[in-house]
């Protein structure tokens, strides 16, 4: 039975390749992000496309109003939007400004993308979810659990936990569950722009009890098994796909 799936940050990345699963499945993909030019070169079959800012709620309603008239229902909601860069020039992004400024800019960023936009589009859909069978999908990291350096956007995704396990009681009763999936290094994304040297990589990977670094497919089957019928009595769990990295080396 075909089912609507709907993927913030789909147009890249873990996103896409969680895309491209669902839709070789024949379900029908929504995919959302800021950038309208990427979501439509995206190339996921027959998929649907709506560039919003999900910080802001305005953006937010217009999802949750497109989704109405094109999907109705929402099988699987799937969380990929977020990351460390910047939404905006702020207080402190320039060299002798405030520090204290620098500090308050990079947290509220940081919640900005990675906790604001996935609570605010869980609540604007939320009465839309299937029941029973509905699925919530939170990507989290690795650094939720090992920091990040500067612990704002590690913060920001260990938010995502306790969101998820209040979730998962509150839409329980309905037959929906609710989990995450933290992935350590992935490589063949935007996540490091051109900060990944050599070193580091070869460092990422010593981390792991594999002996490689994940791929977006390694993400993508695994948000996919979740979403299955086979993972109907999972919920409320933080699933780490890192190859061991996070048990340390």
């Amino acid at each position: 039975m075909t089912r609507n799936v709907v993927i913030s940050g789909g147009g890249t990345g873990i996103g896409l390749a969680a895309a491209l699963a669902f839709a070789a499945d024949a379900d029908q993909v929504l995919l959302l992000g800021r950038r309208a030019e990427v979501l439509e070169k995206a190339g996921v079959p027959g998929a649907l496309t709506y560039a919003a800012d999900l910080t802001k709620v305005e953006d937010v309603r217009g999802v949750a109003e497109f989704v109405a008239a094109e999907l109705g229902t929402v099988d699987v909601l799937i969380h990929s939007a977020g990351g460390s860069g910047l939404l905006e020039p702020g207080p402190g992004t320039e060299a002798g400004d405030d520090p204290l400024a620098a500090v308050a800019h990079a947290w509220t960023v940081a919640f900005r993308l990675n906790t604001l936009t996935a609570a605010l589009l869980t609540e604007a859909l939320s009465d839309r979810l299937a029941s029973p069978g509905g699925r919530v999908l939170f990507l989290s990291s690795i650094a939720a659990y090992r920091g990040s350096g500067s612990g704002a956007y590690a913060a920001s995704k260990a938010a995502l936990h306790p969101y998820a396990f209040d979730l998962a009681r509150r839409l329980g009763p309905r037959g929906i569950t609710v989990n995450v999936v933290a992935p350590g290094y992935i490589e063949d994304t935007d996540f490091f722009g051109d900060r990944m040297t050599e070193e580091r990589r070869q460092q990422l990977i010593a981390e792991t009890s594999t002996g490689r670094a994940g791929t977006p497919g390694d993400v993508a089957a695994t948000l996919h098994w979740l979403a299955s019928p086979s993972a109907s009595h999972i919920t409320a769990q933080v699933v780490q796909v890192n190859g061991g990295a996070e048990r340390g080396h």
